[in-house]
């Protein structure tokens, strides 16, 4: 048992490391508000996805971080991979995505993330989410003992305001279900459809998992395109919370593996849904 202030977290981190790692989150925001408060270019990747230089700036700040810290754990990293450079990493390894949300960035409505989450045997053991512009910070680890998530403020650089977070018990009138503001594609709206909604949220980039974690939402259907990067560290969140991050086709956990020899491509998510409950499963099964 660790602790973060004065909030205690069962975890396969030690105390200092799960400090160390939140205030790595927090400063990479930081680099990202530098950018963020003036005017910027925008560029776009292979993919057609856009790309600033905040991406560049957070992800220079994480990567010395972790090499730092922790020298012998491989990091996949979202632009170092787009650069060419994707490590061998075996059963342990971080996954970072720098900057989450960057058409939420973009707009200026502060939906951004900083992501970094620890990915041990096929499984997020632990995950920080940061929101910069809002002021926001999640995280979460699971042991062999237990799982504790939490929410917290950001201010001056520091984590304020630190309560215990986890997922709700599934509402009897009627679901609130979650909607990525900017993809929300056309199997995922016939999912909803088929559902018991009373409400539709829509919020940006990995705050989506955040908020089924911290019991804003019931659940988080994805069946259009993601990457490991963008879904890890708020999977943690989400499994530390008490819910599950499950396969859209079969309900089964989600895996996490960067196989040898490894290309982006192999880092491609298939479809998949974050449940407060698992009780939700039958009713999310695929449509015959």
């Amino acid at each position: 048992m660790v602790s973060h202030g004065s909030v205690q977290i069962e975890a396969l981190m030690t105390e200092e490391q799960i400090s160390f790692l939140t205030r790595l989150a927090i400063r990479a925001g930081e680099e990202i508000l530098k950018i963020y408060s003036e005017p910027f270019e925008v560029e776009n990747k292979a993919d057609g996805s856009p790309v600033t230089k905040a991406d560049a700036a957070a992800e220079k700040v994480i990567l010395a971080g972790l090499r730092e810290r922790f020298p012998d754990v491989p990091v996949v990293a979202e632009e170092s991979v787009e650069a060419g450079d994707l490590p061998e990493a075996g059963p342990k390894y971080f996954l970072v995505d720098p900057l989450d949300g960057t058409k939420e960035f973009l707009k200026k409505n502060g939906e951004f993330t900083v992501n970094i989450a620890l990915v041990e045997d096929g499984n997020p053991t632990f995950g920080v989410v940061a929101a910069p512009a809002l002021g926001e910070i999640y995280w979460g680890g699971i042991s062999s003992t237990g799982s504790k998530a939490f929410r917290g403020s950001i201010s001056e650089g520091a984590v304020k305001d630190v309560q215990p977070i986890a997922v709700r018990a599934v509402p009897a009138n009627g679901l609130s279900v979650l909607a990525s503001r900017s993809h929300l594609s056309e199997e995922t709206a016939a999912l909803i459809a088929r559902l018991n909604v009373t409400e539709q949220l829509s919020v940006g980039s990995s705050l989506k998992l955040c908020w089924v974690a911290s019991g804003k939402a019931d659940l988080y259907p994805r069946l259009a395109p993601t990457m490991q990067w963008d879904i890890a560290a708020g999977d943690a969140v989400v499994r530390a919370a008490g819910g599950s991050v499950v396969l859209a086709e079969s309900g089964e956990d989600f895996v996490y593996r960067v196989p040898e020899n490894a290309t982006k491509d192999d880092l491609r998510n298939p479809h998949f849904i974050a449940v407060s409950c698992r009780s939700l499963l039958p009713d999310l099964a695929p449509a015959a």
